[in-house]
């Protein structure tokens, strides 16, 4: 059963609770403190805070339940899948066709709810793809099975959402991620332990490339490249995918 959060006296911006999929959601665009406002609804009702930009891009026949798939398997098979692809040869160098494996845990004492208040207050306050995005609370688990328990379709012409949650509790578990953000086929994490080594975020490159390579193949011809950009002491990450 989902608790209504607006019946628990909890300090929440004016908001509904929604059905298919349940999700409460704010009536106003989130401010730079939303975030923080709603994260004690975790404890109170068992949900995770979330900035939406919309909730029309939900299918929930898609739910499913990211225990039945293991993260590094699933990353392993996407890896094949765009590896085998000869125009990519260049761009996962050093890195061969063979997936190289997770990359190890990162580095980092902070907090990751305080590290996702942070982003998220930067975020809200002048991001162009999060502006206008609004407070959402999802019945979850933990903050990465957000996509799954919505039928997050954003990379539906890549994966569906259930494995790239199982991918996200993998990087909840080692480097401190916290799923603050989800538009029609954008994604924003916070990261309160990101790789400190260019070794390590090159490895953490690899899993990104097979998570969304699209990150990739926009700007980049080279995974050190993005790793070095994107990854690299990043207190945040966000993908796209086409």
């Amino acid at each position: 059963m989902v608790i209504n959060p607006n019946a628990l006296g909890l300090d929440l911006p004016p908001g509904t609770m929604r059905v298919q999929p349940s999700l409460w959601y704010a009536d106003e665009p989130a401010a730079p403190g939303t975030w923080a406002r709603l994260l004690p609804a975790r404890q109170a009702a068992g949900m995770q805070p979330v900035l939406l930009t919309e909730t029309q891009h939900f299918r929930v026949n898609r739910v499913g339940d990211p225990d039945d798939h293991d993260p590094a398997a699933v990353l392993a098979g996407l890896w094949r899948e765009l590896a085998e692809d000869e125009e990519d040869a260049g761009i996962i160098a050093p890195f061969s066709t063979a997936w190289p494996g997770l990359a190890p845990p990162g580095e980092g004492d902070t907090d990751p709810d305080d590290t996702a208040a942070r982003t998220t207050a930067e975020l809200a306050g002048g991001d162009d793809w999060l502006k206008g995005a609004r407070g959402a609370l999802v019945p979850a688990r933990r903050s990465a099975d957000i996509p799954a328990v919505l039928g997050w379709g954003g990379a539906v012409h890549h994966t569906d959402a259930v494995r790239l949650s199982a991918v996200l509790r993998s990087w909840e578990d080692r480097f401190g991620l916290r799923v603050v953000g989800l538009g029609h086929d954008i994604l924003t994490v916070s990261v309160a332990a990101p790789p400190r080594t260019m070794a390590d975020a090159l490895a953490v490159a690899a899993e990104h490339y097979a998570f969304c390579p699209d990150n990739v193949w926009d700007g980049y011809d080279t995974l050190r490249a993005y790793a070095a950009e994107e990854v690299l002491d990043r207190p945040d990450w966000t993908f796209w995918w086409d």
